[in-house]
């Protein structure tokens, strides 16, 4: 912890003055309701419910508990899909406004929304009822012969690229960070009676979110030396919606008090923080 904790203040630390532009905020936290903490007390923008329990905002806490002074803006909004990126979404700036060249830590969490994951969910609990020990969701995602799921990843992935090679061009000093998703679903494919999918979906959607994972993990190393890829998957193992409450880090779709259904809760996002610090840590 306190290596990682370090590292975020030398990240936040310009080099020389004369490579730091005035203006703009040393640290940018891009993305959706993964980044944003959405469901958690704390609202700092109710409208992308953005909150102070998110894991930039933790980042953030970090590097000021050790004495190091920064400027950061947090623009993740609940429901963003990379296109929000660019475009204003619900009368907010488009997030990319707030880079500049002044910038030296990126984090970004984006594309389950590109994929349809609010949706995806929503299907999976509806077609259950068909075949409850079967696989009906995976039945309705490929049933014209193509996963429709995989094609949705290879399409965000697309998209994500663009948004790095953005970034990099709007902030060329940056260093960023591109963190995955947590584990929502049991890894070994066992599902449970709390969330209601069916028995064989479960691995199904654990396949989904790894392929998404793997192609979030493609575009960082795409970027070379200046991106890398925070897994808060492996780290989140065990945790997931399935797990008794008070092992549990991702919500089920009955989620606690100031929690969102299947998002992280303050433990799931103080374990993407720890992964992503971790990550900035290493060389």
């Amino acid at each position: 912890m306190i290596l990682a904790t370090s590292a975020v203040v030398l990240t936040l630390s310009a080099p020389t003055a004369a490579a730091t532009p005035a203006g703009g905020p040393a640290y940018v936290a891009l993305g959706d309701s993964y980044a944003s903490g959405a469901g958690l007390a704390g609202v700092k923008d109710k409208e992308c419910d953005r909150t102070t329990g998110s894991y930039p905002s933790l980042i953030s806490k970090f590097a000021s508990t050790v004495g190091r002074r920064h400027t950061f803006d947090d623009v993740t909004c609940s429901g963003a899909i990379t296109n929000d990126y660019w475009n204003p979404k619900g009368g907010k700036a488009p997030q990319a406004d707030a880079l500049t060249p002044r910038t030296r830590l990126v984090t970004l969490t984006a594309g389950g929304n590109d994929v349809g994951f609010s949706s995806v969910l929503a299907t999976c609990a509806r077609v259950a009822a068909t075949d409850r020990d079967g696989t009906p969701s995976e039945q309705y995602f490929t049933a014209d012969g193509k996963d429709v799921l995989a094609d949705r990843v290879a399409t965000m992935e697309g998209r994500v690229h663009d948004v790095l090679a953005d970034i990099r061009r709007r902030s060329p000093h940056a260093e960023v960070i591109v963190v995955g998703y947590p584990a929502l679903f049991p890894d070994n494919g066992v599902g449970c009676a709390e969330v209601p999918f069916a028995k064989g979906d479960f691995a199904y959607l654990r396949d989904a979110t790894k392929r998404a994972n793997a192609a979030l993990r493609r575009q960082a190393a795409a970027e070379g030396v200046h991106a890398s890829y925070a897994d808060t998957y492996t780290a989140t193992v065990g945790h997931d919606m399935c797990r008794p409450r008070e092992e549990r880090w991702v919500e089920s779709l009955t989620p606690a008090a100031n929690t969102a259904a299947a998002h992280p809760n303050e433990s799931g996002q103080f374990a993407m923080a720890i992964a992503t610090l971790w990550r900035i840590y290493q060389p």
